[in-house]
């Protein structure tokens, strides 16, 4: 069934048809009438020229007589007249010679004639005037006036004008009988292509065609093109749904080794946790017992070498204990909330100074600072910037650290500040990596794996980390949480990132 569209295409040609036909009738019916008015005119004002010069060359002797009885006679041959209204003869100074008047016309005021014309007409609304000079041996003596009726220009008025409705209204009755046929051979098809169309993009089924017409022309090539895209369209969707079937296929493939890979990951972990951390502890255990129970009988060097095998004991036990943070941080589960960075850092540095409360540390921190995200692993990330930050500050007598935050391109960005050793900005991009370190374990002790960790925290919010810094000038990391913006005052607006 073909739908019915609003303002179709048939419908406007249809409209477009009777509207052409109508308007060429009705210039063609203005155009007739026009000539015929003017010729109507024309016709008129000869007609009353020629019973002008009668009237005139009837009424020389009486004029020349002065005989106003003999000229009334002549006036008089109008009564049979139908459009003659009034008739008048005058002498050459203006004075009324004769006239006649059909009743209820007005008196008679003959006009002259401007200077070297012989005749002159004046059309007014429903009157036409005209004067013509009466001449004697060629010379004038006197002027004939004629005044006749419009009404028969009314009358052919009304008759055109009906001739011109009959005519118009079968015209435009024939135009839509042949519309109707030309809607069947060009209009249709191009409705039932629309149809078509509608059907491909409601339906988004690319096997569908438009049927072929029997014809030669612009809609058969508008057809064949057509149907040529939809099975272009139907090729390419074809090899994209078997692209992402493949897709799809390797997705899973992928998944399920990445499954696998985890596993042994937590098999791995395992093995660490255990299979690594038993010998190591008992290697501890009994490098204690040995300089428990036998360091009287060593020397000193004895001794120092079985302290140098524990301290290695509990470096290696800190470096296990941070590989299975790091991974898991992989693949802890994140619970956002807002948390508030700045009474974390504050509850940081408080168990810092506890520990070395002879240290002389000057520490900022804003009121309230608050992010949306895992406040658990944000605990994490700031222990380890403020630790950080408290160990290379620990060669200087009095060290300043600082916690804040600054709008950078509309983005909140927070960061921790210190004045200690600093680095090389050059060396920058390593401090992120596991076990790279910028100082020797004898000057900073440490494992290498505390920055890491803060970056594998903040990528998981979808943030940035980053570091700028300067040997012995001190160091900053700033950090970013998700898609966490500011206002226009500077306050954090938390949107939560996915």
């Amino acid at each position: 069934m073909t739908p019915r569209f609003p303002r179709s295409i048939s419908t406007r040609l249809t409209m477009m048809s009777m509207l052409v036909s109508g308007v060429a009738l009705l210039l063609a019916c203005a155009g007739f009438f026009t000539y015929d008015q003017i010729t109507f005119r024309e016709n008129l004002v000869r007609t009353l020229s020629a019973q002008a010069q009668i009237i005139g060359s009837n009424t020389i002797s009486a004029i020349l007589f002065n005989d106003p009885q003999s000229a009334m006679q002549t006036l008089s041959a109008f009564k049979n007249s139908p459009n003659v209204l009034a008739a008048g003869i005058s002498t050459l100074d203006g004075r009324l010679f004769a006239q006649y008047a059909k009743p209820g016309e007005a008196a008679l005021s003959v006009p002259a004639l401007p200077p070297g014309q012989v005749e002159s007409s004046r059309f007014g609304n429903t009157r036409v005037v005209l004067v013509r000079e009466i001449l004697s041996e060629g010379k004038p003596i006197g002027y004939v006036y004629l005044r006749a009726d419009l009404h028969e220009i009314d009358v052919r008025l009304w008759r055109y004008a009906a001739i011109a409705l009959l005519v118009l209204l079968l015209s435009l009755l024939i135009a839509m009988l042949i519309s109707s046929g030309f809607r069947k051979s060009v209009a249709q098809p191009i409705v039932q292509l629309a149809a078509t169309a509608q059907t491909v993009s409601r339906e988004q089924d690319y096997g569908v065609r438009m049927a072929p017409i029997g014809q030669h022309g612009e809609l058969t090539v508008l057809i064949n093109a057509f149907n040529e895209m939809l099975s272009q369209i139907q090729q390419r969707d074809d090899a994209l749904q078997r692209a992402h079937d493949e897709l799809e296929q390797r997705v899973s493939e992928r998944t399920n080794e990445l499954v696998s890979a985890n596993r042994e990951l937590e098999a791995f972990s395992y093995s660490v946790s255990h299979d690594l951390r038993g010998p190591l502890d008992t290697l501890n255990g009994f490098s204690y017992v040995l300089l428990k129970q036998y360091g009287g009988k060593l020397d000193d060097q004895g001794k120092e070498l079985i302290e140098h095998i524990r301290s290695s004991g509990r470096r290696m036990a800190d470096l296990i204990d941070d590989l299975l943070e790091l991974s898991r941080l992989s693949t802890s589960a994140l619970h956002l909330e807002k948390v508030d960075l700045s009474e974390i850092a504050r509850s940081i540095m408080e168990d810092l100074c506890r520990a070395e409360p002879e240290r002389k540390v000057e520490f900022i921190a804003p009121v309230r600072q608050e992010a949306f995200a895992d406040a658990r692993l944000l605990r994490i990330v700031m222990e380890n910037l403020l630790r950080n930050a408290w160990k290379y500050t620990s060669k200087h007598e009095h060290a300043r650290i600082e916690f804040g935050r600054e709008v950078r391109n509309d983005r909140n960005v927070f960061f921790v500040k210190d004045d200690g050793s600093g680095f090389d900005q050059r060396s920058s991009d390593r401090l992120f990596q596991p076990f790279h370190r910028l100082h020797s374990t004898q000057e900073f002790p440490g494992s290498g794996i505390g920055l890491a960790t803060v970056r594998r925290i903040i990528q998981r919010h979808s943030g940035e980390v980053w570091a700028e810094g300067a040997v012995e000038r001190g160091a900053t990391f700033y950090f970013t949480v998700g898609s966490q913006r500011s206002d226009s005052s500077g306050r954090p607006v938390v949107t939560r990132s996915t």
